[in-house]
């Protein structure tokens, strides 16, 4: 099915769809809709797939970087390093199907998160101070975003920011970890001896793009927001460091920035996930590093610029003007 058929057969089904607690209790009869922070209940959209409808993934195998042959060169991967614990890849070709990873590396329970539609990738610590969660993609999306869902007690948190937005642990934060996005050849290069997510036992077109040629269009998908200020593309990639957002377009023009206490360094060779059909083929948008005065690895997103102004609205944007 073509990209535009499939987002217009979601569009037709989440305009269906009500954007009212009482038509989700029969699907959601274990969250607790009276606790929220939603202003408007129509922010929260259907993007089509129910609950689990896209499977996260628990107790993810993995195998030696060394011993990998499927992953080509120019694939993307998330990089978790934690510790003295050996190097961990989680690939794009993967978490384009599955959304979020939930882990543990050296005794830290992980979910390693990507939300296609907004191209934010993070990696969260699942503790919270009332537990241990395990996260789902529960199906629905705010401002184009990912809600996931925690099986403890089915309250709604968005992954941008990592916040229970509906439910029993509405306002509870997710602390988020270092961690980044680049090239399976990067990866490997830095840890011929890492350790890489193995394929996971589902029936998915592994390696190919269900979403081609998104990031090269005019609008985000189910998104009726503000469009991003000084006339950056919604779909224009942004680096977000705290509450701050630095164009890809002018990090890649001086070859890294360091600014505002942030050294940021681009390197070529990473794919986009979300350009060619098959992933390997996509176009180079390299890797970025972000690390603080003391060469620290810093928490970060490379977000669609669009994403970024819906959850920072009051955010800094750093164009260098």
């Amino acid at each position: 099915m073509r990209l535009t058929t499939l987002f217009a057969a979601l569009s037709l089904l989440a305009t269906l769809a009500h954007a009212n607690p009482e038509f989700w209790r029969h699907e959601w009869d274990r969250t607790n809709f009276d606790r929220h922070i939603i202003d408007n209940w129509k922010e929260i959209r259907d993007g089509g797939p129910p609950k689990d409808g896209i499977p996260a993934i628990r107790n993810p195998a993995f195998r030696k970087a060394s011993s990998e042959t499927r992953i080509k060169d120019t694939e993307p991967v998330m990089t978790v390093e934690i510790g003295n614990a050996t190097p961990r890849a989680y690939p794009l070709r993967y978490l384009v199907w599955h959304e979020i990873v939930n882990d543990t590396v050296a005794g830290v329970p992980i979910a390693v998160t990507y939300c296609p539609l907004c191209n934010s990738g993070i990696t969260f610590d699942r503790r919270t101070k009332h537990g241990v969660l395990s996260f789902g993609v529960s199906g629905k999306l705010r401002h184009s975003d990912m809600i996931m869902f925690d099986r403890e007690t089915e309250s709604w948190w968005q992954q941008a920011i990592g916040e229970a937005i509906v439910g029993d642990l509405t306002g509870t934060k997710l602390r988020m970890l270092p961690g980044w996005m680049e090239s399976w050849a990067q990866f490997k290069a830095r840890h011929p001896n890492g350790l890489v997510m193995d394929q996971p036992d589902f029936s998915r077109h592994y390696g190919r793009n269900p979403y081609a040629g998104y990031d090269s269009g005019s609008r985000p998908f189910m998104y009726n927001g503000e469009m991003p200020p000084h006339g950056i593309s919604p779909l224009a990639r942004v680096v977000r460091v705290g509450n701050r957002a630095w164009p890809l377009t002018r990090i890649r023009k001086l070859g890294g920035v360091n600014e505002a206490g942030v050294n940021i360094t681009w390197e070529s060779g990473q794919a986009s996930a979300l350009d060619a059909s098959v992933i390997a083929r996509g176009r180079d948008v390299g890797t970025v590093r972000v690390r603080d005065k003391q060469g620290r690895d810093m928490v970060h997103d490379v977000m669609f610029a669009f994403a970024f102004h819906a959850f920072w609205p009051k955010g800094k944007w750093m164009t260098g003007g």
